[in-house]
């Protein structure tokens, strides 16, 4: 009887079990891995990126109102080089990656001195399967580049920008080349954008002209300082990669908020789901690499392109190396006092930039392969109740085998539990009360491939 007690007393204190009587469906969240995903990571090459970052060096600078001119040196050389190479990618994926330039002119004003002409290079993947075509998942970098430490509006001073942000263009280059050789149910858009130093530019451009034309973009990743492994704090650290997410919805209305208030979701919102997706799937493709997942939509005080697409209702989320070098972030290249500072490729990591371009590939494959997340995920009953009745809309994917239930207890960051139910429209969680536990639905194919799981809808289903 001793000995039955103490196997009692260690399951329960293991969440991870089951006794008898327990909740024999509390399962940990699959790791099946797709072969396709897998050959993706496997042909994204460190050496092709090194060439990417070295050459977008090779410009000088990339300063956005730098020369458009000329052949070698500035942003429009820089332009017309990444242009080429994408062109070059769709050649050999037989064409089906569709290049274009979203080219506007940006007047006069704040950090913009004289009206200047940006260009956005938009790469498109078309999705093969009609039901999913419309979905898009978009990933940025900017190729924009300056020492705006010292000058703002300084577009002649050599800015390598190395780090910020040639590594974010070259991973998402990278990115194009490997996987426009494949298919995949939703579309995925490759772009680099120029005027992020100038306060979003490119990237505010093209997201306000998504949202104009009511495109469905379910989600947008940005890379930007992915490059260097030694920061200014002495510490190396190649095996992890910060990923920045906001929890409450920037576009949150006060209907929207006062149901949350009341029901919860604080750290629930869609790009926090997409965070941890992310993390769920980037670190089951790449076990020896972290995802460090930071509540916060960026950096203390600070900002990236995907706030240019979260400010529109899209779930954005920015990868950003672990321990930046504010030595060499947006400084003219010199030595003073013993101290070198500038975005010089010397300090670039071109092997740590594949590892977090694996991670961004294998999220948004993971996510252009699955189905939609399920819509219209509800409660049925706002009343106290023991169990908890979940329900959602049906998806309307040829494919779709079934769904999962994810939960998690109110004070966990991660979900931690699952159950696969099958090809329903609700289910009955036994004893699980709403009250002590957050729950999610997830989409899933019949190759296992699994959406970003939908978190109920604040105030649905109440009475």
């Amino acid at each position: 009887m001793k000995r039955f007690a103490a196997l009692i007393l260690f399951a329960v204190l293991m969440p991870g079990l089951s006794v008898p009587g327990s909740r024999a469906q509390q399962v940990q969240v699959s790791s099946k891995l797709n072969p396709q995903i897998e050959k993706i990571i496997s042909e994204i090459s460190a050496q092709n990126i090194e060439a990417s970052i070295r050459k977008l060096v090779s410009f000088g600078t990339r300063h956005t109102m730098s020369s458009q001119d000329d052949p070698n040196r500035g942003i429009g050389a820089a332009r017309r080089w990444i242009k080429a190479e994408m062109d070059r990618y769709s050649q050999e994926s037989g064409g089906r990656l569709i290049v274009t330039e979203d080219e506007f002119m940006q007047p006069a004003g704040g950090r913009i001195t004289k009206e200047t002409k940006l260009v956005n290079i938009v790469a498109t993947l078309p999705g093969t399967q009609p039901e999913s075509k419309d979905r898009l998942y978009v990933v940025s970098g900017h190729y924009d580049s300056c020492v705006c430490s010292q000058s703002m509006t300084d577009a002649e001073s050599d800015a390598p920008g190395a780090s910020d942000d040639a590594s974010g263009t070259a991973a998402v280059m990278e990115m194009a080349r490997v996987m426009s050789k494949y298919q995949f149910d939703a579309t995925i858009v490759f772009m680099t954008v120029p005027g992020e130093e100038q306060g979003l530019l490119g990237a505010h451009h093209w997201a306000e002209e998504a949202k104009k034309k009511g495109l469905n973009i379910a989600a947008m990743f940005t890379n930007d300082i992915i490059g260097n492994t030694l920061g200014g704090n002495g510490v190396r650290d190649n095996r992890r990669v910060r990923v920045f997410s906001e929890g409450v919805p920037t576009t949150e209305t006060e209907a929207e908020a006062r149901a949350r208030q009341s029901v919860g979701g604080e750290n629930d919102g869609p790009s926090r789901q997409l965070a941890r997706y992310i993390k769920e799937v980037g670190e089951r493709y790449l076990n020896n690499f972290e995802v460090t997942l930071i509540f916060r939509r960026d950096r203390y005080g600070r900002g990236g392109d995907h706030n240019a697409f979260v400010q529109r209702g899209f779930p954005a989320v920015r990868f950003t190396e672990p321990n930046e070098d504010f030595s060499r972030q947006h400084q003219r290249v010199r030595e003073e006092n013993g101290i070198k500072y500038g975005d010089v490729f010397e300090m670039a990591d071109p092997a740590y930039v594949a590892q977090v371009a694996r991670i961004n590939a294998a999220a948004m494959a993971s996510m252009a392969l699955a189905p939609a997340p399920p819509s219209g995920v509800r409660f049925k009953t706002g009343r106290q109740e023991y169990d908890t009745t979940v329900a959602w809309d049906p998806n309307k994917e040829p494919d779709i085998a079934g769904y999962r239930i994810l939960w998690r207890e109110t004070y966990q960051p991660f979900w931690h539990r699952s159950i696969e139910v099958g090809n329903l429209a609700e289910y009955v969680m036994k004893s699980l009360s709403k009250d002590d536990y957050f729950f999610a639905v997830q989409a899933v194919d019949k190759d296992g491939n699994a959406s970003v799981p939908s978190f109920p809808r604040s105030g649905q289903g109440r009475r």
